[in-house]
């Protein structure tokens, strides 16, 4: 890649008047060696199966295997047809969408990792309800995925995205970094200000511990897929209106590398502290213990 930090993206795409979708197509073409059609072709399926996990997770039994989740996307939208949601009607469909696609995972369903599993439904939320409130067609959000890939390649190469390295503050956060840049690009704003929304969005998520009850993406993994679709739109309409982040993006993203060396080994996907070891959260570990041991002895 041409770029190792989110300062060169901006430049490039301001010196050869790029937008950060454009660079990355350029980029994975020199890198795979196969053409623009096809690497269209290939995220334009990864984008058909976001929307597969949308509708699935709002129509189909998404009750997991561990039966501690399901059908919450189902009651978002429900909640959301039945009158006025206090988020307003777009964006309680981001959040039921990013609910409905991390059920679908949660439920053992087909989903893209955007950027990890456990934080699946952010840009799939925020990009299928954007993509129906303003009318994109696909080959735009296949754009949007381009530049949302980037992102998350810059903040994988200088800090991680994985929960078990950097807390959920490495997944969820950088999904919702990923996702705010690039609705800011889909919304028309230039790349500099879609690393502004790339700032924001990841300073709100500084210090993010992961701490899966009994070790499942579950609980509280869905329900942060839904704040973060709502965090997301909530940092690209701070950047679209001129907010900046004062600290600058790559900073931000060695901020996030920092904090996350410094959590706590039971604060990173160990299930040994956070939400996984409150009494309720011990009482569901002992329950699927012994459900596992009686399955296996059945």
């Amino acid at each position: 890649m041409r770029f190792h930090n989110l300062a060169q993206i901006v430049a490039i795409c301001e010196e050869e008047s790029l937008t950060i979708a454009q660079l990355m197509i350029q980029e994975q073409v020199k890198e795979s060696g196969e053409p623009e059609s096809k690497i269209r072709e290939q995220m334009q399926e990864y984008y058909r199966i976001m929307k597969e996990g949308v509708a699935k997770g709002l129509t189909e039994d998404t009750t997991s295997r561990s039966g501690l989740t399901g059908r919450d996307a189902q009651r978002v939208q429900d909640y959301r047809k039945q009158g006025t949601p206090l988020l307003g009607p777009e964006a309680a469909a981001a959040l039921a969408y990013a609910l409905a696609v991390s059920e679908v995972n949660a439920s053992m369903g087909r989903i893209i990792a955007t950027p990890t599993a456990g934080s699946c439904g952010i840009i799939p939320g925020v990009f299928v309800s954007c993509q129906e409130r303003f009318s994109w067609d696909d080959e735009r959000m296949v754009d949007g995925l381009f530049a949302a890939g980037a992102i998350g390649y810059i903040i994988a190469n200088n800090a991680f995205i994985s929960g078990a390295e950097g807390g959920c503050q490495a997944e969820v956060g950088s999904a919702v970094a990923m996702a705010a840049g690039a609705l800011t690009e889909l919304r028309g704003g230039l790349p500099s200000q879609a690393m502004h929304a790339v700032g924001l969005a990841l300073k709100n998520s500084l210090g993010l511990i992961c701490d899966p009850v009994g070790g499942l993406v579950e609980i509280p993994c869905i329900v942060r897929n839904g704040f973060g679709a709502v965090s997301a739109m909530t940092a690209a309409d701070m950047a679209l209106s001129g907010v900046r982040s004062v600290i600058p993006s790559d900073e931000v993203v060695e901020v996030m590398l920092e904090v996350g060396q410094a959590m706590p080994d039971k604060h990173r996907e160990t299930a040994k502290g956070g939400l996984a070891q409150t009494p309720t959260g011990r009482r569901i570990m002992k329950e699927l213990q012994a459900s596992r041991r009686r399955d296996s002895t059945s």
